[in-house]
């Protein structure tokens, strides 16, 4: 086996983390990411530790299976840790970890500009949905040239 020169090492090293790849980790950690239910569990754990209930009450639409998948993914991920206090009946509490909460401020900032933005994306949406045929085709011929 050659041995590699240390720009080889770093140039391997830096392909071995490109997310553009679909074998790369990161890619298949963005892709975790970016789930909706991901984005509103770390959005929501945000202003504090939850417990489960509390989660699922302030997450509406999602469902007791997929909540579960979401908080057991993050927290294998490390992204926020599980506490259970023994009492009756007993208590299990969801908090970001370090790591979460940077990623916090990424989730909320992108939750914000959806809240922000939602009635011009709706516009844009029925404009180009409303549209005229030829209008579309135009908008196809120049993103051609």
């Amino acid at each position: 086996m050659a041995t590699m020169t240390a720009a080889q090492k770093r140039e391997q090293a830096r392909v071995a983390y490109d997310a553009f790849l679909s074998a790369c980790p990161t890619n298949q950690l963005l892709d975790r990411l970016s789930d909706k239910w991901v984005s509103l569990v770390v959005a929501a754990l945000s202003t504090g530790p939850m417990r489960y209930s509390d989660l699922s009450r302030k997450i509406a639409g999602v469902s007791p299976k997929m909540l579960t998948q979401t908080l057991r993914s993050l927290e294998r991920d490390g992204i926020l840790t599980r506490t259970v206090t023994p009492s009756v009946p007993v208590r299990v509490d969801y908090e970001l970890t370090q790591l979460g909460g940077s990623l916090a401020q990424l989730m909320t900032a992108v939750k914000s500009w959806a809240e922000t933005h939602f009635d011009e994306v709706h516009a844009a949406r029925e404009r180009y949905d409303t549209g005229s045929e030829d209008a579309k085709g135009k908008n196809k011929t120049k993103a051609k040239a």
